[in-house]
């Protein structure tokens, strides 16, 4: 059993450097559909919880295209080695964790250590000493150090040594969608480490205890001092959220690495197999950065994939900048790539998601860049947060104006859709709040699917 109410439904399960079962590619190859809804999950913890978010998600499709003549729907969802810790709830359908929920204070509850190990196997020794820490809270600087040398070691190299070290201040692009390939920061390969892994633990903590209170987290206590037992307890809680952002630098790497050199062969092959078959990417948080890097691996004269809607993205708002405003000899990482699709590259966004309102920017700013701790900075935002930025001829609809007059048949369309992306709790908002009818019909109406 699948667990997905809509079919015919298949699903692409990729390992953290993009492999896949070939009977699973063969799969998609033999789905009988003129129409295939192709869906990329974000931050997650297990097949299970993919498959629900599916489920939901593709619920609204059917009803939606019923009575277009020719048309049959298939979908496809894609499974990667992703995490979400246990107080990242998904509206109206989160289980509870392992542990029955999420741990009070910045502990790890069992559930999310059980689901780091699983993202970070080998690592048991550092991460049961992070956990201990964060049980602990010791009130040392020391302890701060050891704990921020622990995550990193996490993202240590594939051959077991450190990641790359950052640039220079201004000489890397966007953390979140810099330069392109071989410019550093957005290669799948070797991206270097953004400041909130690559300074002081201690200072990085207070700055996460901030944003936590920030996006309405409950944080113990007044304002943070940095005095030996004057209060570095309560810096914890950003020592959980330093731990939690290394998740995300994380998924952030295996993103762009899955979706281009997993998904995006996947798509050259259909193509070839299947010329007639129109594809329409989907993608949430990090899977948004997925199904867009996939772009690379679609041929340049394809005309197959029809569509890309992109839900609270959770990469860089110039990413299809063909010049940066900060340094207009560089462009991003994904520049001119929307011209691989037939349709239009739809962005939804929303000021309710804190996840990329808050800690996006702080975790995605480049070492040596102290001006950005101040407050949001343009340069490291979201397209989940704004929408795409510096693309010409890109078009800004609200949610209501997008639903009832349509979309541009073509190129990079920011749609507000704060209107029922509004819900979620602290530390992340309404960043999972993507289930709704409304966003379906975002989908349909930019493939064009029955017209």
């Amino acid at each position: 059993m699948s667990g997905v109410g809509v079919g015919p439904y298949t699903e692409l399960t990729f390992d953290a450097d993009g492999d896949c079962d070939p009977r699973q590619r063969a799969a998609v190859d033999r789905l009988d559909a003129t129409d295939l809804i192709v869906f990329s999950h974000g931050w997650n913890s297990d097949r299970s919880t993919s498959t629900r978010l599916y489920d939901r998600f593709f619920a609204p499709f059917p009803a939606l295209v019923a009575g277009s003549p020719g048309v049959r729907l298939g979908y496809v969802g894609v499974v990667w080695p992703s995490i979400r810790f246990s107080d990242e709830p998904i509206p109206d359908f989160d289980a509870p964790s392992a542990a029955g929920g999420p741990a009070a204070g910045p502990e790890l509850d069992a559930g999310t250590r059980a689901a780091l190990g699983e993202f970070w196997p080998g690592r048991g020794t550092e991460l049961d000493r992070i956990a201990e820490l964060l049980r602990e809270q010791p009130e040392s600087e020391e302890a701060f150090a050891e704990f921020g040398f622990l995550v990193r070691e996490l993202l240590a190299g594939p051959e077991g040594g450190p990641v790359a070290a950052a640039p220079a201040a201004g000489a890397g692009g966007p953390g979140g969608g810099g330069y392109g390939p071989g410019g550093g920061v957005e290669d799948v390969v070797g991206d270097p480490v953004p400041a909130l892994l690559a300074e002081d633990p201690l200072v990085l903590c207070r700055l996460l205890t901030e944003g936590l209170r920030e996006a309405g987290a409950e944080v113990a206590g007044p304002e943070a001092s940095f005095s030996v037992g004057g209060g570095l307890k309560r810096l914890w809680s950003g020592g959980r959220e330093l731990l939690r952002q290394a998740t995300y630098y994380e998924m952030k790497r295996r993103a762009g690495k899955v979706g281009e050199r997993g998904l995006g062969p996947v798509l050259a092959r259909l193509a070839g197999a299947r010329p007639g078959v129109r594809v329409h990417l989907v993608g949430h948080s990090f899977g948004a950065r997925l199904v867009a890097y996939a772009l690379r691996g679609v041929p340049a004269g394809a005309r197959h994939v029809r569509s890309l809607t992109l839900l609270q993205g959770a990469f860089s708002h110039y990413a299809f900048a063909e010049s940066l405003p900060h340094a207009r000899g560089s462009g991003g990482a994904l520049r001119g790539l929307q011209r691989r699709v037939a349709g239009p590259v739809v962005c939804c966004y929303s000021r309710h998601d804190a996840a990329l309102r808050v800690f996006y920017p702080l975790a995605s700013r480049m070492a040596g860049d102290s001006s950005s701790f101040a407050g949001f900075d343009e340069r490291w935002g979201a397209m989940g947060h704004d929408g795409v930025q510096a693309v010409g001829g890109a078009v800004r609809l609200t949610l209501e104006a997008a639903l009832r007059d349509g979309l541009p048949g073509a190129g990079c369309v920011s749609v507000d859709a704060a209107a029922v992306v509004r819900r979620g709790g602290a530390p992340s908002g309404a960043h999972s709040d993507i289930c709704h009818e409304e966003l379906a019909r975002i989908v349909v109406s930019a493939g064009r699917i029955g017209r």
